[in-house]
């Protein structure tokens, strides 16, 4: 050492020196460590970390940063340092030639020190250049030259103090001119930089996120979160205040690096699959046979080797996330540090003759290693989080881009919902995943380590404690298996209770006319009474689970330390050994608990990551099924014996079909149904798979499908369709397609939002945007699937003319024309007749007559129909001629339906209300149901253009702090006396808990004799019972508190069914459908689940808390004075986080649902979409969707980080103070206190955390108790059944009906849409009513239900009031057949009489009568045949008879007859009209009519106009006085 550093005093100088640096009241380092290892540090850290950093920065290029003030001090400042380093140097040298040399370090550490300043200030110059804001390398670097400059400042001082004067003055000055510099240079690293000069042009996007340009210590503390948590806190956040994101975490970053990843795999696949292929041949050329048997084996055992998913993912991936691997492995490592300085911190306490300042290094390195192990911890989170984040994108991304482009054979295997299910469930669960996926491997290394120093301290006796832990991990596993088969369970009766409750909403009204409320409500509490019990065997797993969790660490540290001191008499557990094992055990702890369900997170991925594979690996559907010929041949489409089906492996749909289309003809497509039509149009799509044959189109294509697909967007982007608006080439679409007339009747005009799936448009309207999409596309081949079979004759025949036909806007474009309208066919050009899919005749309309073929056949079944009414609208709409065309043959043709189609109808279906009733002309469907006010007040009053936009009130967001009178609600639900009980036990619990660990201090205490410590047994037992006493009341505590959550819930829920079940009509019409499921689906959900165990939680984690500050304010009173300020910091962080993070959920959930709806959209739109060739439009929307859920996402996960390192560092200042106030305090206090104390602030951190966040959630779920409050405390209608007040039994006996000065309203502030009705009509009569659109036709049968109650007058039948009797009561004595027939999933015995009031033989009579006695005799389950959803698996038609059948069962004197429309093809209407002619012949019927033939021979004819009557007469009289009957008799051709 002599030669380093000379000599010292006449000594040769140490490097190191006991009696210096430990053995000492005032510790100091050698002199020669100061000048040698102290200087090398730092610089040996920067050359060697230089290499690396140096081929970063060359790779990453952000631009380069414009020279700053900020830059340039830190520049002059670098030259400075080395300017004085370099001083030093030559000072010297000076001495060594004046000879006076000096060691070799005074040589050596200048130089060196000298150059390291010269390279970092190159590197600021080179990392300014590269574009880097802010350097973590430079930060770092200054901070450790900063720490090793800190003790040699220490040290001059001290000794020129203990000298009395300076030795060597200059470089005493030089060293304070360095140290001052380092410390600038370390304060200027703190900030960064201005962005880069020619950053990417992303630049200018509005509101960029500060992550990118905040400077490394803000990362590291996520200090550049604080300004949003400010904002939150401030104001509600919307959805302008969230940064955009980053753009590695964007979609158009994301997902193609991932599609790249998983080509490779497909094509890896595929390679190794040709290759099986070609070794294969020689060995199967023996004999003919063979090659077939060879041939069928090699395929299949290839074939399992598909593309791996997985290998694509982490190829994506791992790079980034296993950064955070490498993260946790530090922070795993550094959990282990504490637990042995506070084996040092105890030995300290004991031992009186160690020095204090040992004890307050001991103290800051306890604060200092939490500190770090927070920062690290929360690093290696965000990198998880970010990476579930951008793996979440790139697979919604990969499933939607795949969704565009799958056959239809694929598509059919899985429904929309399963596929919408990929992007929200499996999506999510390896997200949720990779926040822990690391435990797998960090779990089994903390509990080695653990393990290992626990042996260090106990010895062999940690083998009973970890025997313990290992019985539990079986004991947990049952539970954890147990309740995830419950929560199936629980999930299928929910499933089972939403899609009977949307079913109950779907078809409230016809629920209300039949007055079968009362049986429905009895089938969905049957359901939720399953659910609940299900609910009640969880809760008490639940229970259990709780149990082993708060008791396994005790029943751990019990069995050891009992069986530490029982074993060998010698062993005397003092306070480190108690103290330092429970520190551990409570490592142990997490991991323990979280390896099981990190495995079963993991299997749950598998399963997903099995059906991804499975869906990305689908077929897709062949781009050259149809040649876009550049070349113009004279034929814009031509077909050579096309053969075509569904799927590879389906029947033959058309067969050996030729078809030569001429340019700019107008080609008809005719058929039954069933015959092929649509299927040839998809086809021509290339939609289908093509067996053989050649399909080929010249020139663009425009598709008009048989199920108009209307997006969620305004009526004009629905038609623009993505192309450039031109105003007038769109006013003029508008008026071909019959639009404009409409648009005066939509509140918005062409701006009106149309709802999912055109909810608010009538089958015609949708129809004639469809149709006006396609006409502004301005395309060169036409595909028209049927437009005209959903709108009246008169518009048909206009869109006719003015679109399709030779005059229309289309003429000299190609069109093929699928339709049934016969009145057409003799204007088109072609005619091509379909015959079970294959071409029997094509022709021109006069060649096909004169062959008496086929076509003729086909005319003659429909053109007397058609001449009979020219003005009612084209029936036999293929799409809604479902199943069973003709009725009575029941012969079932899915022929003409494609399965896509079948898919999206009903889904199409399950929402929407059956076309307008009035045929086109009322335009205004609600959103739901008719808007029928809007229809009445129509003609009477000029309408200020906005009225109906406020049909559908928006439902407001909640924002701000949630009143405490909703969590009161609650509590009132729970029970107040048990909520009281149940804060009465975890007080208990926990007052248990610290009994038993000061039991354990003052044991620790116990004086040994000899070595041994007596009343052993005595210990051990208390320790026991106060230890089983906490158990046993955290088992009861969490029972009562299961308990009192199902209380809550069961109430809540049955207060809102009962609620929505007497809620009026009214109600429903202006609610979407939606907004009732969401309060029965999820709302409910939060109730029965999430808030009592977020209630558990908090309860939980706030006793601990509190506990601990009991226990260190107990053992350190003077910590009380700490409490203030600390719990003042807490409470702010809080307040802040809480504020931010429960509107950022709100914002997250609300922008997720967009995902989904517009994905499931696609899905239906997609063969439109390909149609068009709009796919990458549809992509971009997706990812802009997926980018702006993510946008709330991303905050929302900083904010954990963010309250996480603000709690943990309050955290970590207990753990300071507890140990500092434990080392001042040391004289008074034993080790066992000390132990304790600190122990137990060790372990705050974590619940402090917790409880903050279980106050936000417990915020945020809450409001669920508000939202089914509100929806439980609507008004609602007159009672169901008055009892001083019913009617005869065998009432009504005449069927007399009379309306006496009747008015009627639909709701208050709206107008009169019957005004002073005076009619009597008398038992037995047939009236029909008729009327223009809006005259109140529909309002008169819902007067006579109530379903509208009377303004004023009253209407009696037989001499009661109807107003007077219960709802029930009257609507029971009434039969109606409504005009869009509702089933309801269940038997159809279930959907005849529900409430079993019939015997079978009367069950089948009506069938007899209603004609579906055969059908239903041919079905093999008969009567218990299962109806789907809205009767899906029936025709529209069968649904109309079984509405029928109902009617005839319940035979009541008065029936009400609402004539179906468009719905019903004519056989069904006439059988419909022949029954109820022959089996009501003694009934009072009043039908509501459409098609004047039906009532020409009724006794008396209703004439209604704006409300009034307007004619009452027979029908002769009334056709002879000529008045309004007369001339709509007229325009029916029947006069």
């Amino acid at each position: 050492m002599e030669w380093l550093c000379g000599s010292e005093s006449g000594r040769p100088a140490r490097l190191w020196d006991h009696n210096v640096t430990i053995n000492t009241n005032n510790p100091d380092l050698t002199t020669c460590f100061q000048k040698t290892i102290l200087v090398w540090v730092p610089c040996v850290y920067l050359w060697v970390i230089f290499p690396l950093y140096f081929l970063y920065l060359r790779q990453s290029n952000r631009g380069y940063i414009r020279v700053t003030l900020l830059n340039r001090i830190k520049t002059i400042l670098g030259l400075l340092l080395w300017i004085v380093c370099w001083l030093d140097l030559f000072c010297s040298f000076a001495e060594l030639v004046n000879n006076r040399p000096k060691a070799a370090a005074y040589f050596i550490s200048p130089l060196l020190l000298g150059v390291t300043m010269l390279l970092a200030t190159f590197l600021i110059q080179y990392e300014r250049l590269r574009g880097m804001q802010s350097s973590g390398v430079l930060f770092l670097f200054w901070l450790i030259t900063l720490i090793c400059a800190v003790i040699p400042f220490r040290s001059k001082i001290l000794v020129t103090f203990n000298e009395g004067k300076v030795i060597d003055v200059f470089r005493f000055t030089t060293f304070y001119i360095y140290f001052a510099s380092v410390l600038i240079q370390f304060f200027l690293c703190c900030f960064s930089e201005p962005p880069p000069y020619f950053a990417a042009a992303s630049s200018n996007e509005q509101n960029r996120c500060p992550e990118e340009s905040a400077g490394f210590l803000s990362r590291l503390t996520f200090w550049w979160f604080t300004r949003m948590a400010i904002q939150g806190y401030k104001h509600p956040l919307e959805d302008k205040d969230l940064w955009s994101l980053n753009k590695e975490d964007r979609s158009d970053v994301v997902v193609p690096k991932l599609l790249n990843e998983w080509e490779k795999q497909k094509l890896k696949v595929k390679r190794n699959q040709e290759a099986a292929y070609t070794k294969c041949p020689p060995a199967y050329n023996v004999t003919d046979q063979e090659p077939h048997e060879a041939e069928v084996l090699f395929p299949s055992k290839r074939d399992q080797k598909k593309p791996s998913f997985l290998i694509a993912l982490c190829r994506t991936f791992a790079p980034y996330f296993l950064l955070g691997s490498a993260l946790k492995l530090c922070q795993d490592l550094l959990s282990f540090v504490n637990p042995q300085l506070l084996n040092m911190l105890i030995s300290f306490i004991k031992s009186r003759e160690s020095r204090i300042w040992w004890g307050y290094s001991i103290s800051f390195l306890m604060f200092f290693s939490a500190a770090l192990q927070t920062i690290i911890l929360h690093q290696h989170f965000q990198y998880c989080f970010v990476t579930g984040m951008r793996l979440r994108t790139a697979i919604v991304g990969a499933i939607y881009r795949k969704s565009l482009v799958i056959t239809n054979s694929a598509k059919r295997s899985s429904t929309v919902g399963e596929i919408v299910n990929l992007m929200s469930v499996d999506a999510q669960r390896f997200m949720d995943l990779t926040g822990f996926l690391n435990m797998l491997w960090s779990a089994p290394l903390q509990i080695c380590l653990a393990l290992y120093f626990l042996w260090q301290y106990l010895g062999p006796s940690v083998l009973a404690g970890v025997a313990v832990m290992i019985l539990l991990i079986p004991f947990n596993a049952v539970i954890a298996m147990k309740s995830r088969s419950f929560q199936v369970q629980q999930m299928q009766h929910k499933d089972a209770r939403i899609k009977l409750m949307n079913e109950i909403l779907n078809g409230i009204k016809v629920l209300k006319l039949y007055a079968w409320e009362a049986s429905f409500e009895q089938k969905v509490l049957a359901i939720r009474q399953k659910e609940l019990s299900i609910l009640k065997k969880a809760a008490y797993l639940n229970a259990l689970s709780t149990f082993t969790w708060t008791t396994a660490p005790f029943i751990v540290a019990l069995t050891t330390f009992a069986v530490y001191v029982t074993v060998d008499e010698n062993n005397v557990l003092d306070a480190q050994k108690a103290f330092v094992s429970l520190s551990l055990f409570n490592i142990l702890r997490f991991p323990l608990n979280m390896l099981p369900q990190v495995i079963s997170g993991v299997v749950q991925a598998t399963v997903s990551l099995k059906r991804l594979q499975n869906f990305l690996s689908h077929d897709e559907l062949d781009p050259t099924n149809v040649e876009r010929q550049k070349i113009a041949t004279g034929h814009a489409i031509t077909m050579l014996n096309g053969t075509f089906s569904w799927g590879k492996t389906d029947p033959v749909v058309l067969n050996g079909i030729s078809l030569m289309v001429p340019q700019g003809s107008l080609v008809a497509v005719v058929g039954h149904v069933g015959c092929g039509k649509s299927s040839l149009i998809s086809a021509l799509l290339g939609e289908m798979e093509k067996l053989e044959g050649s399909v080929a189109i010249h020139g663009s294509v425009a598709y008009v499908p048989q199920q108009a697909w209307i997006r969620n967007a305004s009526l004009k982007d629905n038609i623009i369709f993505g192309e450039l608006l031109s105003e007038q080439k769109y006013q003029q679409v508008l008026e071909a397609c019959a639009l404009i007339t409409d648009l005066n009747v939509l509140p918005g005009g062409d701006q009106t939002e149309i709802g999912e799936k055109g909810i608010n448009l009538s089958g015609g309207q949708k129809q004639r945007v469809s149709l006006a999409r396609a006409v502004y596309s301005d395309m060169d081949v036409y595909l028209l699937d049927d437009p005209l079979s959903a709108v009246d004759a008169h518009v048909a025949k206009h869109i006719f003319d003015k679109v399709i036909g030779p005059e229309g806007v289309l003429k000299g474009k190609t069109r093929v024309l699928v339709t049934h309208g016969i009145s057409f066919l003799p204007q088109v050009d072609q005619i091509v007749v379909l015959v079970n899919g294959r071409i029997s005749e094509m022709g021109s309309y006069q060649e096909l007559q004169n062959q008496n073929g086929a076509f003729a056949e086909f005319l003659r079944n429909y053109a007397q129909r058609d001449d009979l009414e020219e003005d009612e609208p084209t029936v036999l709409d293929e799409e809604e001629e479902f199943l069973g065309e003709d009725t009575l043959s029941n012969h079932i043709d899915l022929g003409d339906n494609e399965p896509p189609a079948a898919e999206a109808r009903k889904q199409f279906m399950r929402q929407i209300s059956v076309i307008s009733s009035d045929g086109e002309a009322s335009t205004w469907k609600s959103t739901r149901r008719r808007l029928s006010e809007k229809k009445k007040v129509a003609d009477t009053v000029p309408q200020p253009k906005n009225e109906p936009k406020d049909l559908i009130q928006a439902e407001t967001a909640e924002t701000g702090r949630v009143k405490l009178i909703v969590f009161w609600q609650y509590l009132k639900a729970v029970g107040p006396f048990i909520s009281v009980v149940i804060c009465f036990l975890y007080c208990c619990q926990n007052a248990a808990a610290i009994g038993a660990n000061f039991w354990l201090s003052d044991w620790t205490n116990d004086p040994a004799f000899n070595r041994t410590q007596h009343r052993t047994y005595m210990r051990v037992g208390v320790y026991a019972a106060l230890g089983f006493t906490q158990g046993i009341l955290v088992l009861i505590s969490s029972f009562t508190l299961a308990l009192g959550g199902l209380a809550a819930a069961r109430q809540l829920h049955t207060q809102l069914l009962d609620n929505k079940l007497h809620t009026p009509q009214a109600f429903f019409d202006t609610t979407p459908i939606g907004r009732i499921i969401n309060r029965f689906g999820k709302d409910i959900n939060v109730i029965d689940e999430v808030i009592p165990l977020t209630f558990q939680m908090f309860l939980a984690t706030f006793f601990v808390s509190l506990s601990t500050m009991i226990v260190v304010v107990a053992s350190t009173p003077w910590f009380t004075l700490l409490i203030v300020p600390l719990a003042f910091v807490y409470f702010f962080v809080q307040r802040f986080y809480v504020a931010t993070s429960r509107q950022l959920k709100r914002l997250e959930s609300v922008s997720r649902s967009p995902i989904y709806s517009h994905f499931s959209e696609t899905i239906t739109g997609s063969s439109v979409i390909r149609a068009y060739g709009r796919q990458n439009s549809f992509i971009l929307m997706n990812d802009n969707k997926v980018d702006a859920n993510q946008k709330s996402y991303y905050p929302g996960i900083v904010s954990n980080r963010w309250l996480g390192i603000r709690i943990e560092f309050i955290g970590n200042c207990i753990v300071l103070f507890a140990a500092l106030f434990a080392v001042i305090g040391r004289a008074h206090l034993n080790p066992g206190i000390v132990g304790l104390s600190v122990s137990y602030a060790l372990q705050v951190t974590m619940s402090l955390n917790w409880m903050v966040r279980m106050t936000s959630d417990l915020e945020s779920n809450i409001v669920a108790v508000e939202r089914v409050k509100e929806y439980s405390e609507t008004e609602t209608e007159a009672p169901w059944v008055i009892e001083g007040n019913r009617p005869p039994e065998s009432w009504p006996q005449a069927g007399n009906v009379e309306f006496k000065g009747y008015s009627v309203r639909y709701r208050k502030g709206l107008d009169l849409v019957l005004k002073d009705l005076h009619l009597s009509v008398h038992g037995g009569e047939k009236v029909g009513i008729v009327g223009r659109t809006g005259a109140g036709k529909s309002s008169m049968t819902l007067c006579l239900f109530r379903i509208i109650e009377a303004a004023q007058g009253e209407i009696v039948i037989d001499g009661i009031k109807i107003a007077d009797i219960g709802l029930h009561d009257l609507r029971s004595k009434l039969t109606i057949i409504p005009q869009d027939p509702v089933l309801f999933s269940g038997s159809l015995r279930m959907n005849l009489d529900p409430f079993n009031q019939y015997s079978e033989e009367e069950i089948w009579k009506a069938l007899e009568l209603s004609h579906l006695k055969q059908y239903v005799s041919s079905l093999p389950a008969k009567l218990e045949h299962e109806c789907s959803e809205g009767g899906e698996n029936l025709s529209v038609g069968q649904r109309q008879l079984v509405c029928l059948a109902r009617a005839l069962l319940r035979k009541t004197r008065i029936l009400i007859l609402d004539e179906a429309t468009a719905a019903v093809d004519l056989e069904t209407d006439d059988l419909i009209q022949s029954t109820i002619r022959t089996q009501f012949e003694n009934c009072t019927v009043l039908t509501i009519a459409h098609r004047l033939n039906t009532i020409m021979d009724y006794t008396r004819v209703l004439v209604l106009e704006k409300g009034r009557i307007a004619e009452f007469d027979t029908p002769s009289k009334l056709i002879a006085e000529k008045g309004i009957f007369y001339n709509m008799a007229k325009d029916a051709g029947l006069a």
